[in-house]
């Protein structure tokens, strides 16, 4: 019985073994490849538009900011439509109330916010102030969405989570952002823009 042992057994588990550890090699590696393609390829859409029908928000309704008066406004005419520009953010009228937006890619003033941060990417800088990327325009600042893989280090308190495609993202502005590390420091790169439909 020792030797039926020796001759078969023994050698059998072994094989089992062996092969168990082959097996679980190979599926690492299988999983290092997914998360490469997976790092490389963020949407599945061209250019890095999402459609919004594909971003889900964590929070069902967003919180809408309105008020009855806007002191030293400034009018922004856009495509034809009256905004208003005060204190750093934009709003638009509507029955009586000046509701805040996010506004939208054209818009100009001709100073910027006092807290601004100038990001350089691509050869081309921006001007970042809570959220909002600018660029300089003649004597203006026009609100444009900013290059994938631009990265800033902070997000405005009012930005939302949101999923696409089962992942978890930031947005503010309708631009997405994914958190990642520079230098061992939390910072935010710009991964898409959300296409309105």
């Amino acid at each position: 019985m020792k030797t039926f042992i020796k001759a078969f057994v023994l050698p059998s588990l072994f094989m089992m073994l062996v092969s168990t550890q082959v097996s679980a090699q190979t599926k690492k590696s299988k999983a290092t490849t997914v998360k490469t393609v997976k790092t490389t390829s963020k949407f599945t859409t061209t250019n890095n538009r999402v459609s919004s029908n594909k971003v889900i928000y964590k929070k069902p309704t967003k919180n809408v900011v309105s008020v009855r008066s806007v002191p030293n406004k400034t009018v922004v005419k856009h495509n034809g439509q009256s905004y208003y520009y005060s204190n750093n953010k934009f709003y638009t009228q509507s029955s009586g109330r000046y509701i805040v937006i996010a506004p939208k890619v054209g818009f100009r003033i001709k100073t910027l916010p006092v807290n601004y941060t100038r990001i350089t990417y691509n050869t081309r800088n921006y001007y970042n102030a809570q959220g909002i990327f600018y660029i300089q325009i003649n004597n203006e600042y026009e609100v444009v969405d900013p290059e994938v893989g631009t990265i800033v280090y902070e997000l405005p308190d009012d930005y939302e989570k949101v999923t696409i495609d089962g992942k978890t993202y930031y947005e503010y502005a309708n631009i997405i952002y994914e958190k990642v590390q520079v230098d061992g420091i939390r910072a935010y790169e710009v991964v898409g823009i959300i296409d309105m439909e």
